[in-house]
């Protein structure tokens, strides 16, 4: 009998873990069916589970039109820019919270827990009045900027908790052996934690990768748009070419996925020891 409660209690376990997972994957399943629909079945009131007849046509256009790889092209050089700039300035600024305690110390660490609660958007006007007055608006450099800004704070949190971890009688040991801050933190430090810069990298490549409301209020020439303002601002209106934007959806996930698979350990490595260390 006691068996047998096991049996059921796991076959219902993988049960909901089952229909979880239906159920979040369902809508990228539901995205990749409607790129390969025609329009004509899209707009059909009661909706096929696949395509009647399988059609690339929606690929096919945006590879034809140009406006999608500039918009592909442009989100790709602001991720990667922006995960380049933010880990460097986030390796710089946690090794100075870890290691230089100074009197506003936790003030300043509590104003970086306090800017991850406020909405993105209450941030912009003032991000964008800056910009301005710098003459960076409608530049790949001032979104690049914005969207760091936005991400250091947590960035920085969590690489001080990386370096929080570092035992400080290595870096006495090689200021002994005559190595200055500089060197000691390049060569001695920064081997020791490689999974905290790679879990700042890759979250903020997604998290840049996904970015609208940054583009959509900085940029305006059609040449920079990025692929979530192009896709909004071109392909969407009051009658939707369906096949087209989901092709392209379908196109600008496949970074995300890429990274996911194969980045997806050191991710959740780097962010579960940087939490443990902290």
């Amino acid at each position: 009998m006691k068996s047998r409660h096991h049996a059921v209690a796991l076959a219902a376990k993988y049960l909901v873990i089952l229909f979880l997972f239906a159920f979040l994957l369902f809508p990228v399943y539901w995205m990749l069916v409607t790129s390969l629909k025609t329009n004509v079945e899209s707009y059909r009131i009661i909706p096929s589970l696949w395509p009647e007849k399988v059609s690339a046509g929606g690929y096919q256009t945006l590879f034809q039109d140009g406006k999608f790889l500039v918009y592909y092209g442009n989100n790709l050089i602001v991720s990667a820019l922006a995960a380049l700039l933010i880990c460097l300035i986030s390796i710089m600024s946690g090794y100075a919270l870890s290691r230089f305690h100074f009197r506003w110390n936790v003030l300043l660490l509590a104003t970086f827990s306090f800017s991850q609660m406020m909405p993105v958007i209450s941030r912009l006007i003032s991000l964008y009045g800056i910009l301005r007055r710098l003459g960076m608006t409608d530049t790949r450099l001032g979104l690049v900027l914005a969207i760091s800004a936005t991400q250091v704070p947590f960035s920085a949190t969590l690489m001080a908790s990386f370096f929080d971890g570092i035992p400080r009688d290595l870096e006495e040991a090689a200021w002994t052996d005559g190595c200055g801050r500089m060197k000691t933190l390049l060569r001695i430090i920064m081997p020791l934690v490689v999974p905290g810069i790679l879990a700042v990298g890759i979250y903020s490549f997604l998290m840049t990768w996904d970015d609208y409301l940054h583009a959509v209020t900085l940029v305006r020439s059609p040449a920079l748009w990025t692929l979530s303002q192009g896709l909004k601002l071109t392909y969407l209106g009051e009658v939707s070419d369906w096949q087209l934007i989901n092709s392209a959806s379908i196109l600008g996930a496949l970074p995300m996925i890429f990274v996911f698979f194969f980045f997806q350990k050191y991710m959740v490595k780097g962010l579960v020891a940087g939490a443990v260390k902290g």
